[in-house]
């Protein structure tokens, strides 16, 4: 039988290991962080695309466990005015409501899921060389001295891939898209909590802030602000205080609960740079194989990041099923795939914001987020969120 190496344990990873059981593929999922989930603070939304590709590998149901539904969004101006408020895509669909949750639980289950599955996940294992042995099996290597035989090698390893740059050592790095995001979640009484099933996105002076409020009362928030690239020293120097005072300078003049939430935020605060691939020349070769963020990672204004990555591992381990040949499904994969993620990526990189706007360009931006609200009264399947594999 087929056994594919996956490399990564986040997202992309146990999902395609779980899809490859049910196409009679055997795979074991090597994770380069010891075992027990990171920090909580970081998060994010499951669309009804990535939802409905769950399902069809019947792993939708912890997913739901651990997260929190919305079928709502609001948006507002910077002096607290409302624009208008709409359904979210895909909430018009019985289960498909869109669902969040923190990345290190997401993450966890999604491997314990896996692991429950029949899946093998191996904890500590950081990728450092691919070999191919004369009977064309792969062999991984690992930093801890450690071998791993296996027929393909499936590269789920995120932004940074180690699988990239094996595959492809001229891979263009990942792109800085002007801005850092920071997130955090909230106490069970947060400050102007939002109504239940409800994402509120303010438009800020200087940031964009959106949050939702899970049904134990706390507040999940995030805020995308424009800055160039912090270096490597300054991320690992950065405290949630210092996180939540350059917060509170962003948002001090705007008249929207934004200041307030964060200053309310506790520990539970991660800040990051924000980088995606415009393009990844080479996805695969006739053994190897990238998904998920090793392949085409985008900035998160779209939110799509997660549900893209769900769908590769499903869409891929149907070619592997359907398509005779290694070489021939990863190239029925990357044909079915890139046109959509690199249409995604464009438009999360468009929504970007790089520099902050000035008054006349916000009323601008605000009367056009009032004629769009306006035409979208109803539930839509869009191109985006309406997109489902045929399992």
């Amino acid at each position: 039988m087929a056994h594919a190496l996956i490399i990564g344990g986040g997202v992309a990873g146990p999902v395609a290991a779980m899809a490859l059981r049910r196409a009679g593929l055997d795979a074991t999922v090597y994770e380069a962080v010891p075992a027990g989930a990171g920090p909580s603070g970081s998060f994010l939304t499951l669309f009804a695309n990535g939802l409905a590709a769950l399902r069809a590998i019947g792993a939708d149901g912890p997913v739901r466990a651990v997260s929190c539904p919305a079928d709502t969004v609001e948006s507002y101006s910077e002096t607290g005015r409302l624009l208008g408020r709409r359904p979210m895509s895909g909430s018009g669909e019985a289960g498909l409501s869109p669902r969040t949750v923190p990345r290190a639980v997401l993450c966890r289950v999604l491997r314990e899921e896996a692991a429950r599955q029949g899946v093998r996940v191996e904890h500590g294992k950081r990728l450092v060389g691919l070999t191919t042995r004369s009977h064309g099996r792969m062999v991984a290597s690992f930093a801890d001295g450690t071998h791993a035989e296996g027929t393909l090698v499936i590269g789920a390893d995120g932004i940074r891939s180690r699988v990239r740059a094996l595959l492809d050592p001229a891979a263009p790095p990942p792109r800085h898209t002007g801005q850092f995001t920071v997130s955090g979640r909230t106490g069970p009484r947060a400050a102007e909590p939002a109504p239940p099933r409800t994402y509120r996105m303010y438009y800020g002076r200087g940031g964009f802030f959106g949050c939702t409020t899970a049904p134990d009362g706390s507040t999940f928030w995030f805020a995308n602000v424009p800055g160039p690239e912090l270096s490597r020293a300054a991320l690992a120097a950065a405290t949630p205080d210092g996180w939540r005072r350059r917060l509170a300078e962003v948002f001090a003049a705007d008249r929207t609960p934004a200041a307030a939430i964060v200053a309310a935020t506790g520990d539970d605060v991660v800040g990051v740079n924000c980088y995606d691939l415009p393009s990844t020349p080479v996805w695969h070769d006739e053994r190897a194989v990238l998904i998920g963020d090793a392949a085409h990672a985008t900035a998160p204004n779209a939110a799509q990041g997660a549900s893209l990555a769900i769908e590769d591992g499903v869409v891929l381990a149907r070619c592997l099923r359907d398509l005779p040949g290694t070489a021939r499904a990863f190239a029925g994969y990357e044909r079915l795939r890139r046109e959509r993620v690199e249409r995604v990526v464009a438009l999360s990189a468009a929504l970007a914001r790089r520099r902050p706007v000035t008054a006349e360009e916000r009323r601008a931006r605000d009367a056009e987020v009032e004629r769009r609200l306006a035409r979208s009264a109803r539930p839509v399947r869009d191109w985006l969120t309406g997109y489902r594999i045929d399992w």
